[in-house]
């Protein structure tokens, strides 16, 4: 089994890692990061840096929050460049700009590493159960490379193309996701300032055209009124101005994302930003004036 070093043991990454190491790969983690001590009782070995991490791995994963964190842990002092192998795999599941995602792919090939972008989609249940959904931006051969690895911690794994790619597919997604929610939000606000049973709304529409996983699942958050976060709103805040800053660069006018992106400020600023991001609900209620 390949050593795999894994950096970034947060809500997501600490399951993802656990799964690594209950499926029998020889884990290497971080000795300054919070859940090491509880992987090194399973039996993970615990470094002092990035660089000393790296040089021991066959795969180096990192499952940062976001660009800035990545690029210090890839470029830093002592960061993974530094320590890094030739032959190694560097594959990187955080959520980050896809142009970040090229720069640090263009630094491992010069030391011959082959590297991958691969954010995923699943929220901390699925990083738990292992059913993530993995969109991958990289080579054939280092994906081929990591798919053992990919299939312990996801139910799915697609090659989508190039450096870039599987992050550019994750701002896609956190752009329908991020609509889809505000749709239900502004749906369900009307409904129940009309005075309609959300319940049977729900059940309703579940079974028409309108049908979705979000109507689903953030649908019975909002009826529940439960929203401990799965996914943090000001977390899927930072994944729209990755959305958006793409949109810049491409000159595409994401409209609707820049829309959702204005409302999730507003609740960031009406204090949402630790609650679920189906607390956009929160927020169509208190500028309806629902009580």
């Amino acid at each position: 089994m390949k050593k795999v070093g894994f950096i970034g043991l947060g809500i997501m990454g600490k399951p993802m890692a656990i799964n690594l190491l209950n499926a029998g790969y020889d884990l290497l983690v971080l000795k300054n990061s919070k859940a090491a001590g509880a992987l090194t009782e399973k039996g993970a070995k615990a470094y002092s840096t990035c660089k000393e991490l790296s040089e021991s791995a066959d795969i180096v994963i990192t499952m940062l929050p976001d660009s800035p964190e990545v690029s210090e842990v890839v470029f830093g002092a002592d960061g993974v460049l530094a320590g890094i192998r030739s032959g190694t795999v560097f594959v990187d599941m955080s959520t980050i700009a896809p142009s970040t995602a090229r720069e640090v792919a263009t630094a491992m090939k010069k030391k011959g590493v082959e590297a991958l972008d691969a954010p995923v989609s699943g929220g901390q249940v699925g990083a738990e159960s292992g059913n993530l959904s993995i969109m991958v931006g990289g080579t054939e051969q280092a994906f081929e490379a990591a798919k053992p690895l990919f299939e312990v911690m996801g139910k799915s794994a697609v090659l989508i193309g190039e450096a870039g790619a599987g992050q550019m597919t994750k701002a896609c997604n956190q752009m329908i996701v991020g609509i889809t929610i505000q749709a239900v939000a502004e749906s369900f606000a009307l409904a129940k300032k009309a005075g309609v049973n959300l319940e049977k709304m729900r059940e309703a529409l579940l079974g028409g055209f309108a049908q979705s996983r979000i109507l689903d699942l953030h649908g019975q958050r909002i009826i529940d009124r439960n929203f401990e976060p799965g996914f943090k709103i000001k977390l899927h805040r930072k994944d729209m101005n990755i959305a958006l800053m793409a949109g810049k660069e491409f000159k595409v006018p994401l409209y609707g994302s820049g829309l959702v992106a204005s409302q999730m400020d507003a609740a960031l600023a009406s204090g949402f930003d630790e609650k679920d991001h189906s607390a956009l609900a929160l927020l169509m209620e208190k500028l309806s004036g629902i009580e």
